[in-house]
């Protein structure tokens, strides 16, 4: 794995999901992924999944709330699931953008979200350290 190109990727993406968040809620899973993409600098809304509310009536009330969302669940099998899920629940009330999951899911070795901006940490460490 080219680090160097990979921490290009990432951070060019991270850069594009701070901009996009602006005026595009993010959908993740958890309380920890919110604290994860507030850290990475993100400061538009965030709508977290596990609240309580099965995924169908998450999805309704979604559909009911927004033209548009970020699905960033993780990319672990469980993410994948939840992914498809919101998608296929959401096709043709709203558009899904999943575009910064592959990119995270493409150049990273983790499989979380709330674990990237250690990643990107430690990813910069050892670009610094060639």
């Amino acid at each position: 794995m080219d680090c160097k190109k990979s921490l290009e990727d990432i951070e060019k993406a991270v850069d594009e999901l701070i901009d996009e968040n602006q005026i595009v809620p993010i959908i993740v899973e958890g309380e920890k992924d919110i604290h994860a993409l507030r850290k990475l600098g993100a400061t538009g809304e965030i709508i977290r999944l596990n609240s309580g509310v099965n995924l169908i009536d998450f999805c309704d009330k979604i559909a009911e709330s927004f033209k548009e969302v970020i699905v960033l669940t993780d990319w672990d099998r469980k993410g994948g699931f939840l992914c498809r899920t919101i998608t296929k629940n959401l096709e043709g009330r709203v558009l899904c953008n999943t575009y910064f999951r592959e990119v995270f899911a493409r150049h990273t070795m983790i499989k979380t979200l709330e674990g990237l901006p250690h990643w990107i940490d430690t990813i910069k460490e050892k670009v610094r350290e060639v």
